[in-house]
């Protein structure tokens, strides 16, 4: 079926993931990848962190903060308004996804 997930395999910070990906959004997906590789790469160097969890928590808060950031700023400008309530939720959810996978990887090696 053609509405069905495929899946890549992508690299973050030197580990592997597979990941699915809807069809038609294998570009947006390598996209996201390397925003989030290199900002954990930033990361990573600047703080000399070698956990990737505490990596991977510090990239997230650095990509939301940008992100609010920038929309709030759209919003001053007579953009639409950004939902902040809406944002923490999916946030805590993708937060409570990672957990869940990072935790089965562990258990995996």
């Amino acid at each position: 079926m053609s509405g069905e997930p495929t899946f890549l395999d992508v690299k973050i910070l030197g580990r592997e993931y597979r990941v699915a990906c809807p069809p038609g959004e294998q570009e947006a997906l390598q996209a996201a990848v390397h925003m989030v590789d290199s900002k954990m790469q930033e990361i990573a160097h600047k703080t000399k962190n070698t956990v990737p969890e505490r990596v991977a928590v510090m990239a997230a808060l650095n990509i939301a903060h940008e992100r609010l950031s920038a929309t709030n700023g759209a919003a001053g400008a007579g953009e639409i308004a950004f939902d902040r309530p809406a944002a923490k939720r999916r946030i805590e959810a993708m937060d409570a996804r990672l957990d869940a996978l990072l935790n089965q990887q562990e258990l995996d090696l």
